[in-house]
């Protein structure tokens, strides 16, 4: 705490002042607000239980100087304070606000409050209370890559709260200097007020880091994705609450947040106080209320024979000690009913006093209770193990009788618990098993630690086992209606709802939790409600033990989280990512025009100044039809298939042959999902026996690679292939037109390009004019002589300047995606997922040519079906308006002459796909599907459109231009 640094804040429109190093809950107390909401569905008065995470009442709508706009559901145990902060207390809800941050790239550098970030790490250690700290020193000494995180803004855990001493250092002193150490290791990263959402598979975890304020340049939270080599989880342990009459009263709260309010932030939460236990823990903060002036009126302590040393040290400090007994119902002061104002300062419905009664072995009341006034019930049930995180790595549970407690097992993930995560007891042991942990998972990694130090810690008893009473019974000696016993505060659940679930026949704790929704309010069960509700489901079945229950499940993530800070930056213009290609900053000087395909960034034409897109689209189409052009297709997915079985795969996935393909030629092959309908095309060539280099359409690239794999890894294991994405890896430039031979023999000199020696569909490897190794294929996806030139990705400009060089003479032109459209459109090359629409086959484009009938493929069976062959499927075809010069909109409905219009429902024959203006046919034209399209060329279609106009045209042969083939070899 830094008492010169007075803070001021606002808490339910009120104006209060705290201190640097407070909490919104802390600072609350101090102001003497112990009050938190009323209870969201009982309307019950509730207030702060506790100092962390494990908070179950004090939720708070949060807006820190600075921010775009509040924050709801903030746990006040967990803010820290700053200057100007406004909250508001929350009933278990709370309210979206919008956010006036702009979604410009611009604006995320001043304006972004939540980004993420990736780490890998050969130790990554959860938790910076003393085991976590051992564990970071000793693997971080050892030259392990270490990431170590924890939710407090400076490591220590509980060493923060008491006064333990280390190494001879006070507990805060010794983790300070560990932390100095770890910052000055050159592979080790602290992060602190970081909190793991997530352990998922592979040893990936996520976890949520905050800011203390907003500051330029810095966002006020972090989304880390971390891969670790190993894990080491000293996520500490959780206190256990007590199931008594009026356990969820303001005023009662867990003994160890009296100790860390006391002892971290010198704040008293009551001006007198009982202790209620079940172990040796309690005891400290009996001491330290009684040394903070605290009169404490008793200790409750559950087990008929505490440790003699305890019970004395606390005799001596002047507190009544009360064996074999428990609190078994609390009285409220001023109105003890219901109310659903938010608690504040006054003392409407806090704790006033308690009732305590001695219990027989059985857990009975074995006399009448007695009344003890106080106003602050420290409470602690007992100590769960955190497990959360471990089990969602998989790890098993187990019930340890001696702990009381579920404790860690085997775990499927190179992980390990260290410490009280492990049911450890005691500091010393901690110490140890934190040293040992951090050798073990450096030494895991490669790194060996040599003789790594155990921290001293002298006067650290082994603690006395606990005796859990998981159901303090009501005063009336029986079971009453358990109305009153709470279970889970936060969902106002209780015996009687885990009671009316066993009576409606329910067994498993998992269908108990759904029914009473114990356990799924925002702290998940951290708050005890996870643990206490197995032993009262065990207590009311007559179990043995709570281990023949088992525990419920534990999903992540593991605290709240926004959804804003899941998605991060990804929002505006950073939604989806942007990719360029090599040869993008060459684009952005000649001014092209961009579109997106599947995320790429494309250059769709090239104006000049003073041209229309119209203009641009003809120049470039002129040139690629007439001279020779050029165009970027490095955005092309490109595959590496390699195997022994590569060409007997690739004859599954295709519709036509692959297996029997020459190595140095290539061949175009259309794929079909399983129901005959085509997903995908393009060229694949034979480069290898053993390898074959296949491409996909631009935005479907990672679908094939997933289908890919999917066959590989689910239906044909036994197929020796491996798929491996090379998009990236290659940049691909077209060269177009009757003179690009022309370019291609000043650009490979060494390399034969007359026909005879470079014929259709063939592939070489030569060296570039400039040295540069280079793939070239002699493809055309415009009808043209062209050539695919490939070179290594980071070579793709120089190669791109070099064919725009050596074609200067020749009048070469860059040309876009829009160009390569009416090419290949004139041609009627179809493009899949324009003029394709998840039901065509490759019958109904026209391509039966590629279906192959002497072998298996994916979706054969399906295009034999009655259905994929009937005659009225919708065909491939062209449409020529009659009016050449007007232009069918993409997407226009196909009618018959004269339907009538104005009676709906029209039959539609057809839609139109793709629709251009060409300068080789001298019109303009259109590619559609048509019902019946192959057996209507000639006849005439209308096309109604939203403006009441019809355009007639005329159902035509796909391939509109050289439907010979005759400019394909130059």
């Amino acid at each position: 705490m830094d008492r010169s640094a007075p803070l001021r804040f606002t808490f339910d429109g009120v104006e209060l002042t705290g201190l640097r190093g407070d909490t919104l809950a802390s600072a609350l107390l101090a102001n003497g607000r112990w009050g938190a909401a009323a209870s969201q569905y009982r309307g019950r008065p509730r207030g702060i239980a506790a100092s962390g995470v494990a908070e179950p009442h004090a939720l708070a709508q949060v807006r820190r100087p600075g921010s775009a706009a509040s924050e709801p559901m903030q746990l006040a145990t967990t803010v820290e304070l700053v200057d100007g902060l406004q909250a508001w207390s929350l009933p278990g809800r709370g309210r979206l606000e919008p956010e006036d941050v702009p979604a410009t790239p611009a604006a995320f550098t001043t304006s972004a409050v939540f980004d993420k970030m990736h780490v890998h790490a050969d130790v990554l250690v959860v938790g910076a209370g003393p085991a976590g700290l051992a564990a970071a020193l000793t693997a971080g000494r050892a030259g392990a890559r270490v990431v170590l995180v924890d939710d407090q803004p400076e490591p220590g855990g509980q060493l923060l709260s008491g006064h333990e001493t280390v190494d001879g250092l006070p507990g805060p002193e010794w983790a300070a200097r560990v932390t100095a150490e770890l910052a000055a290791l050159p592979d080790v990263r602290v992060l602190p007020r970081t909190t793991l959402l997530g352990y998922h598979d592979q040893n990936y975890l996520t976890a949520a880091q905050s800011f203390e304020a907003p500051a330029p340049g810095r966002p006020e939270q972090r989304l880390w994705h971390i891969r670790a080599r190993q894990v080491v989880l000293a996520t500490g342990a959780l206190e256990l609450p007590m199931v008594f009459a009026g356990n969820d009263r303001p005023g009662v709260m867990s003994a160890a947040a009296v100790r860390t309010y006391l002892n971290r932030y010198a704040v008293a939460p009551g001006s007198r106080a009982v202790v209620v236990t079940t172990n040796d823990h309690a005891y400290a903060a009996a001491l330290d209320l009684a040394a903070a002036g605290v009169p404490v009126a008793a200790l409750v302590d559950t087990r008929p024979e505490p440790p003699e040393g305890l019970v004395d040290a606390a005799r001596r400090a002047g507190i009544e000690v009360l064996t074999g007994s428990a609190v078994v119902a609390t009285e409220a002061s001023g109105d003890a009913g219901d109310v659903r104002a938010a608690g504040d300062a006054g003392t409407s419905g806090r704790v006033a006093a308690v009732r305590v009664a001695p219990l027989t072995a059985e857990g009975e009341l074995a006399a009448p209770a007695r009344r003890l006034a106080c106003d602050l019930l420290a409470v602690s049930g007992g100590w769960a193990p955190a497990v959360q995180l471990w089990s969602q790595a998989r790890g098993s549970l187990h019930w340890d009788e001696e702990s009381a407690a579920f404790l860690p097992g085997d775990c499927p993930q190179p992980a390990v618990t260290v410490g009280s995560a492990r049911g450890s007891h005691g500091l010393a042991e901690c110490l140890a098993e934190g040293v040992e942990a951090g050798a073990r998972t450096a030494a895991a990694v490669g790194f060996l630690a040599t003789s790594p130090q155990v921290p001293l810690c002298a006067g650290d008893p082994r603690p006395t086992a606990p005796r859990p009473v998981w159901l303090v019974p009501g005063e009336s000696g029986g079971a009453g209606d358990w109305r009153d016993h709470f279970v889970d505060t936060q969902r106002d659940a209780t015996v009687a709802d885990i009671d009316r679930a066993i009576r409606a026949g329910m067994r498993s704790v998992e269908h108990i939790k759904r029914y009473t929704t114990i356990g799924t309010a925002h702290d998940q069960g951290k708050a005890g409600s996870a643990v206490s509700a197995v032993g009262v489901i065990a207590q009311l079945l007559g179990a043995a033990s709570p281990g023949e229950v088992g525990t419920a499940t534990f999903r992540g993530p593991s605290i709240p989280v926004s959804f804003a800070l899941l998605a991060g930056r990804e929002r505006g213009a950073l939604f989806d990512p942007s990719r360029t290609t090599p040869l993008h900053p060459w684009h952005v000087r000649r001014g092209a025009v961009f579109e997106n395909v599947g995320q790429w960034l494309r250059p769709r034409y090239y104006p000049r100044p003073g041209e229309s897109m119209d203009e641009a689209v003809a120049r470039e189409c002129g040139a690629a039809r007439e001279f020779v052009a050029a165009m970027d297709a490095s955005t092309l997915g490109k595959i590496d298939v390699i195997g022994p079985d590569a060409g007997l795969f690739l004859d599954r996935i295709y519709t036509n042959g692959f297996a029997k393909l020459p190595v140095g030629s290539a061949r175009y092959g259309m794929m079909c999902h399983a129901d005959g309908m085509v997903f995908d095309d393009g060229v694949t060539v034979r480069l290898a026996e053993d390898h074959y280099y296949l491409t996909t359409t631009t935005g479907n690239a990672a679908a094939v690679l997933d289908w890919l794999e999917e066959w590989l890894q689910t239906e044909w294991p036994e197929l020796r292939v491996r798929c491996t994405s090379v998009t990236e890896q290659w940049a691909t430039v077209a060269v177009v037109g009757p003179r690009s031979r022309e370019v291609l023999a000043v650009l490979a000199p060494d390399l034969d390009v007359s026909r005879e020696a470079f014929p259709f569909m063939t592939v070489r490897h030569t060296s570039l004019a400039d040295g540069l190794p280079a793939r070239i294929c002699r493809i055309s996806f415009s009808g043209e002589l062209a050539y695919e030139i490939n070179v290594a990705g980071w070579h793709g400009l120089a190669l791109w300047e070099a064919v725009l060089a050596y074609g200067a003479h020749l009048g070469i032109t860059p040309y876009g995606t829009e160009t390569m459209h009416v090419l290949r459109a004139e041609k009627g090359f179809p493009i899949v997922g324009q003029d394709t629409d998840g039901t065509v086959t490759p019958l109904d484009l026209g391509m039966d040519w590629i279906v192959a009938r002497h072998k298996d493929f994916i979706g054969r069976r399906s295009l034999r079906r009655p259905d994929t062959v009937r005659p009225d499927r919708r065909h491939l075809v062209a449409l020529l308006p009659h009016d050449p010069d007007e232009l069918l909109p993409e997407g226009a409905q196909l009618v018959a002459p004269g339907a009538d219009l104005d009676r709906p429902p029209v039959p539609m024959l057809g839609h139109v796909t793709s629709s251009y203006r060409s300068v080789a046919l001298g019109r303009t034209f259109a590619l559609a599907l048509v019902a019946s399209g192959r057996e209507r060329l000639g006849q005439t279609l209308h096309a109604p459109l939203a403006d009441g106009r019809v355009i007639a045209a005329t159902v035509a042969d796909p391939v509109l231009y050289d439907p010979k083939g005759t400019r394909r070899d130059g």
